[in-house]
């Protein structure tokens, strides 16, 4: 095992650095508000970042994610990456490949995922206004055999911005679905961060295949998602540490800095372990499913530290920054809501430990 990045995945990760950190300023995450920042997206789109994390795989896309995460930048650089380039890079057939990669690569193709959301849909019959399709089970999307979902999914991080979204049905089939093929305009939904979110419904609306009709697709694409977001969630993490860090180094009381306050070290200190261990086990879990060995069980690890260790830092930062924390205008305030949306995102701890003990006690390799 070994987490020294590659030169590659150093280069697309300094340049992501660079650019988050010129563009994702304050002043333009506010005026964002819950929208993407076009002009981010299209600079790292311009430079290859996205086309990049097919080459560097899923523990690139999780180098590039921590520093989306540190600056909370407001595109759907995470999401697009692993429900859309990597999803499709592995599952798609080679005609969705040739149709769909390139527009992934240039950021003109968005796709989200509406994850994990199984029980809410289903697949139909045809659609209204649409001839049975072969044995009855749909029309034909993008050349391959289709089908056409039923449902609702109470919210899908960027759905408004997406021009695709990866849906699992029931049965743990993934489809994808354009979001012009839905019955209207996607309706808001405000979350605790601004993530640009909508409730998906899904009334016979035409969907395409991706993978097989097993679970095989979904549990690998939920596995890289979990892996992902917890890479985000790692650089939520470091960001608003970094910025308690400054604030408590230079805001004096009784004339000295808070940071030499014995409590103020220690509750940096547990933060930082906490976000170290966030970090590395994203990172294990990355570097193993690029390795192509089981990582179910690590990226159920993995999500757990984003989700318990995350809500801890991101209240840390809050705290270290005193009465400023509670100001819903400053910077570390983001951070903050960035963490818990993620700890919702990713499942609560109890849920997640469930499910890894359930996958232990099968004795199923992971």
């Amino acid at each position: 095992m070994d987490f020294t990045p590659t030169e590659e995945q150093r280069a697309a990760r300094d340049l992501a650095a660079r650019i988050f950190g010129d563009l994702a300023t304050h002043e333009r995450l506010a005026a964002a508000g819950t929208g993407t920042d076009a002009e981010l997206w299209k600079a790292l789109c311009a430079v290859g970042l996205m086309e990049a994390v097919e080459e560097t795989g899923l523990l690139g896309l999780v180098l590039l994610a921590e520093e989306q995460g540190r600056t909370t930048a407001q595109v759907p650089f995470t999401a697009s990456g692993v429900y859309g380039l990597l999803a499709v890079a592995r599952h798609g057939t080679e005609e969705q490949r040739v149709r769909l990669l390139p527009g992934l690569r240039d950021g003109t193709t968005v796709v989200t995922g509406a994850f994990p959301a199984l029980p809410g849909v289903r697949r139909g019959g045809p659609g209204p206004g649409s001839g049975p399709g072969p044995g009855g089970e749909g029309v034909r999307a993008g050349g391959a055999r289709g089908g056409r979902l039923t449902g609702t999914v109470g919210w899908v991080p960027w759905l408004r911005d997406a021009t695709h979204v990866l849906v699992p049905d029931g049965d743990r089939a993934l489809w994808l679905v354009r979001t012009a093929d839905l019955a209207g305009p996607v309706e808001e939904v405000e979350l605790t961060a601004p993530w640009s979110a909508g409730r998906l419904v899904l009334d016979g609306t035409p969907a395409e295949p991706v993978g097989g009709p097993g679970p095989e697709a979904y549990e690998d694409v939920l596995a890289a998602a979990r892996i992902a977001f917890a890479g985000l969630q790692a650089g939520v993490c470091a960001g608003s540490l970094a910025r308690a860090i400054a604030y408590t180094s230079t805001r004096e009381q009784f004339g000295r800095p808070l940071s030499s306050n014995q409590a103020v070290q220690l509750r940096a200190a547990d933060a930082h372990m906490d976000t170290e261990a966030i970090r590395v086990t994203a990172y294990e879990a990355a570097w193993r499913y690029d390795q192509a060995l089981p990582a179910a069980e690590h990226a159920l690890t993995a999500a757990w530290w984003a989700s318990e260790a995350g809500k801890r830092v991101v209240h840390t930062g809050q705290h270290l920054h005193g009465g400023l924390g509670a100001d819903l205008d400053h910077p570390v305030h983001r951070h903050f809501l960035w963490g818990r949306q993620l700890d919702a995102y990713l499942g609560c701890g109890t849920e997640l430990l469930a499910e890894l003990g359930d996958l232990l006690a099968k004795g199923e390799p992971a």
